[in-house]
């Protein structure tokens, strides 16, 4: 599974998985690295290319969105003047 997720992003990624998933597995006392473990590294840790997904699907939700709204919400009250 890190092959996959190394390959898919990037090997810096899949490394930082492999320590995360120690560090999680470490705290769950095992000796072992498990899938579970990497899975919630997974879900927890997002790369470039689910990180710009996920900016791309809620942008309308953001923040600086609604900043851009409001300017041009004034533009709009100066043309009235």
């Amino acid at each position: 599974i890190l092959t996959r997720i190394a390959c898919e992003t990037s090997m810096r990624y899949g490394i930082q998985m492999i320590m995360t998933a120690s560090i999680v597995a470490t705290k769950r006392k095992a000796s072992q690295v498990s899938i579970d473990d990497i899975k919630k590294c997974y879900s927890l840790f997002v790369d470039l290319k689910r990180s710009t997904q996920f900016l791309m699907e809620y942008q309308k939700d953001f923040m600086f969105n609604e900043l851009e709204d409001d300017d041009d919400d004034d533009e709009d009250e100066d043309d009235d003047d």
